[in-house]
């Protein structure tokens, strides 16, 4: 293990139903979009839409309604101009259903369940197109300084061409507090990376490379600009984010510390009209496991997501199953390992750890006893859920960070961004469907 003050002792020693790939075509450019599952992962509930009518494929069919005056449902004739179904989009600006909220130009394609109706969501009249899957993230150089360049590795593709087209519409490099990155040391920008792989086990989930944030470098042993991740202090510190420090319950009487060499990224994105929900996947890595556990160094990712989803306080929609923020103290740490594990479970913080994935996500990345004679901890692969509105605008803040110092570092792998384009989405964090 090594020590806050760099002396070493040797120690003994998670569904979500996808519905499509994403795709980055130039002519048809379309995010995955998929069926939404609550959650197990505890955190605020979300909220989806309310509406009058009736479930069909692809969110709300509001010609099934009444008109509230007990007359029954009431026909649908709008016309050429008019946007009966209040969804941006009249018959002449290209919506072919002019009854249905979720089909229009600025909608994603969802494929049809089984026993449901074909529809064409987009109105580019192709009903369920299997489009052969385009990364948009292959040739993004490992230290790519644009963070609209860099944010493509998590599958986010397509820009925002206005106000009434879905996509990106702005990436920044940001502190932890969602700060802009300006005036910092150097060494933030080590923090970021995109990286085809972690180590020699963990693949990217999709596409050709994954976005990666670290406290200490987002590179993996063998890259160049790599540094202990038992030892690299970049020499910064920052705010904590909106609702955070957030102590856990399992660790009690401890006070995390202040956000020491935090690497965030800020996207603001604009909704498609028929998405109620976004996910991501993301696999937290930790050196203070298991010398710090229930310490002021309680390092943190954090997922923020503005506007805040129902009945929560604060934006953070990344939790553990126990409801706790993901942390060096979270429950999900299930990639770890000791002397006498397996059978034997493992000890730290006076917290039991099963270790049930074993250790070998571990080697290759800095943090496995390949590296340090020891090994650290991961969570392995996780999905987060979210609710939104459909065709508004949302920021997610992504960060990862030290707390207490800037040493014994921490790294998130974030990648598989997508749509869900049903309503009934929760917030929640499990680990990632077979």
């Amino acid at each position: 293990m090594k020590f806050k003050n760099g002396m070493t002792l040797l120690l003994p020693l998670v569904g979500l139903a996808l519905a499509q790939n994403s795709g980055c075509s130039a002519t048809n450019s379309e995010l995955t979009t998929s069926s939404s599952s609550s959650g197990t992962g505890a955190g605020g509930e979300g909220g989806s839409p309310g509406t009058g009518g009736s479930m069909g494929i692809g969110g709300i069919n509001l010609s099934g309604g009444g008109d509230g005056t007990g007359g029954g449902p009431q026909p649908c004739t709008p016309g050429p101009d008019e946007d009966f179904d209040k969804d941006g989009f009249s018959i002449n600006e290209g919506d072919c259903d002019d009854c249905e909220p979720n089909v229009g130009p600025n909608a994603v394609e969802v494929v049809t369940e089984p026993g449901g109706d074909p529809i064409d969501e987009d109105c580019d009249l192709e009903i369920d197109e299997e489009d052969i899957y385009i990364p948009c993230d292959s040739g993004i150089a490992i230290d790519e300084m644009s963070a609209g360049e860099a944010v493509k590795a998590t599958d986010i593709c397509k820009i925002s061409s206005g106000p009434k087209d879905w996509g990106l519409v702005q990436a920044d490099w940001v502190l932890p507090d969602g700060s802009p990155a300006t005036n910092v040391q150097p060494g933030f920008h080590l923090g970021h990376g995109v990286l085809p792989q972690f180590g020699t086990i963990v693949q990217n989930r999709q596409g050709e490379a994954m976005l990666v944030l670290s406290s200490g470098t987002a590179r993996q042993p063998n890259d160049p600009g790599y540094q202990d991740v038992g030892g690299f202090d970049k020499g910064y510190t920052s705010a904590h984010p909106v609702g955070f420090p957030k102590e856990s319950p399992a660790c009690p009487g401890v006070t995390t510390g202040q956000p020491h060499d935090g690497t965030g990224i800020k996207v603001v994105l604009r909704a498609p009209q028929n998405a109620y929900g976004v996910s991501f996947d993301f696999d937290f890595y930790t050196y203070e496991w298991p010398g710090y556990v229930c310490s002021t160094y309680n390092d943190f990712f954090v997922a923020l997501l503005t506007p805040f989803p129902q009945n929560q306080t604060d934006g953070n929609i990344s939790f553990d199953s126990m409801g706790n923020p993901v942390s060096v103290n979270n429950a999900f740490v299930d990639v770890c390992g000791c002397d006498g594990n397996p059978p034997s479970p493992c000890f730290a913080g006076g917290k039991t750890f099963t270790c049930p994935l074993g250790n070998t996500e571990l080697l290759g990345t800095g943090f496995g006893f390949d590296y340090g004679f020891e090994d650290h901890a991961a969570t392995s692969w996780l999905q987060t859920t979210a609710p939104i509105e459909p065709s508004s605008d949302i920021t997610l803040v992504w960060a990862t960070y030290d707390s207490g110092d800037g040493v014994l570092d921490s790294t998130t792998l974030i990648d598989n961004f997508r749509w869900i384009a049903k309503p009934g989405v929760d917030v929640g964090t499990t680990p990632v469907p077979n």
